[in-house]
């Protein structure tokens, strides 16, 4: 039986924050050499310089020396830091772990088994374009799973997204997909009482794009879980062209052209509550869809 959760709606989105990547472990971290950390920081940045490293506390950070993020006072490279912290599977709640699909059944042995965890940061990488600091991140994260191939999991803790390491370490994605791929979670919400359902996205707003929300009945969820996917893939390439009355192709039915859906800006259904992108879904749509 599917657990009802009772929402949050206190729960808000912070535009534009901090990028959070925890690589999870059965024991201990052991801190890299500084030498192997900057070759290898080198290697999948592009360019990159180790300016504070302290063997004793595990702590490191880099400059990202190849971007440039503007401000009023000059421009700067965005900063990078890893730090060990412990970590415990039971401080993530359930509405959290009930959208964790990546996993699939080693999901609670994860949670449970991991006690150690490297927290990977990002610093002024808010101030890049939003393509510049998906591969900023994506990077990071490729880095430090090779860096540390000791390492059980990865959990992106903007969007609630788990992975085994393996995963992140064999992926053949192209370079431009792993921001939407890894880092923003597309979740799934039966709603109580009917047959509506609910797919939406978490984790765009880091990039300053919206989230994706689809209130829908009598589609196939896959489906509508592909299009989601595709339809963030398309707002991060295209720096986000979409204005409320805009529409976009639906999910073909063997027609020769499927139909097109009405895009509008509203406040989300499911919390953090946030500014999404809503797909008015023709005639599956659901929900009150009275508009001026």
């Amino acid at each position: 039986m599917d657990k009802i959760f009772q929402q949050d709606l206190t729960k808000e989105e912070k535009v534009g924050g901090i990028f959070i990547v925890k690589l999870l472990f059965k024991a201990p971290v052991t801190m890299r050499a500084r030498e192997q950390m900057e070759a290898v920081m080198q290697k999948r940045l592009g360019d990159a310089e180790c300016f504070s490293y302290d063997s004793d506390t595990a702590v490191a950070q880099f400059a990202a020396t190849r971007y440039r993020a503007e401000f009023k006072a000059g421009a700067y490279p965005p900063m990078l830091m890893i730090a060990p912290a412990a970590f415990d599977g039971n401080t993530i709640d359930d509405f959290t772990k009930s959208q964790m699909w990546d996993c699939g059944d080693d999901k609670d042995a994860i949670l449970s088994e991991c006690r150690y965890a490297l927290i990977g940061t990002d610093m002024l990488a808010a101030a890049l374009p939003a393509s510049e600091r998906a591969e900023l991140d994506m990077d990071f994260t490729e880095a430090l799973v090779e860096l540390f191939p000791d390492c059980t999991a990865v959990y992106f803790e903007n969007s609630g997204k788990l992975f085994t390491a393996e995963t992140i370490r064999n992926h053949t994605l192209p370079r431009e997909n792993r921001f939407i791929q890894f880092a923003v979670n597309v979740r799934f919400f039966t709603i109580q009482g009917g047959e509506d359902m609910l797919v939406d996205t978490l984790g765009m707003s880091l990039l300053f794009l919206p989230d994706l929300q689809y209130h829908f009945h009598g589609l196939d969820p896959n489906l509508m879980v592909n299009h989601a996917y595709n339809t963030a893939l398309y707002l991060l390439i295209n720096d986000n062209p979409i204005e409320t009355g805009d529409t976009i192709d639906g999910i073909p039915d063997g027609s020769a052209q499927p139909e097109r859906w009405i895009c509008r800006y509203e406040e989300s259904l499911i919390q953090p509550v946030r500014e999404v992108l809503d797909i008015d879904t023709g005639a599956y749509a659901a929900g009150n869809r009275q508009y001026e």
